[in-house]
C-alpha cells in the first residue's frame, strides 16, 4: 500500500472522534497548553494524552515543551498538504447550479 494512503488513513482515524475534531477547532485559534485543553474539555489527563498522541501521530498537531508545560498547536504545513491531497481525491463533478444544501459540511 502506498505510504500516502497510510498517512491519510491515520488522519481519518484521528478525526473519527468528535472530541478530537473539536480539539482541532480550538487549536485553529492558536497554541494552547495541555492544562487549558483539560479545562476547556473537562476530560481527564490520560484521555487528553491519548487524543493528543493520535493527533500528533497523524501529523495534524505538534507539541513543544515550555518548562513543565506542553504546548500544542496545529501543524499548519501538514494540514495544508492534507487539504491539497483531499481536494485531488475528492474532485466533485458538480454543476454550478446544483443544490448543495443537503450535502455534508454544507
Amino acid at each position: 500500500m502506498e505510504e500516502q494512503y497510510v498517512k491519510m488513513a491515520k488522519v481519518f482515524k484521528a478525526l473519527s472522534d468528535p472530541k478530537r475534531v473539536q480539539i482541532i477547532d480550538v487549536l485553529s485559534k492558536g497554541e494552547m497548553c495541555g492544562c487549558a485543553l483539560l479545562e476547556h474539555f473537562h476530560i481527564t489527563q490520560p484521555t487528553l494524552s491519548h487524543d493528543m498522541k493520535l493527533l500528533i501521530d497523524a501529523g495534524i498537531v505538534q507539541s513543544r515543551r515550555d518548562g513543565q508545560r506542553t504546548l500544542y498547536s496545529l501543524n499548519l504545513e501538514a494540514v495544508k498538504r492534507m487539504q491539497d491531497r483531499l481536494k485531488k481525491m475528492l474532485k466533485p463533478d458538480m454543476e454550478e447550479n446544483e443544490d448543495t444544501s443537503k450535502l455534508p459540511f454544507s
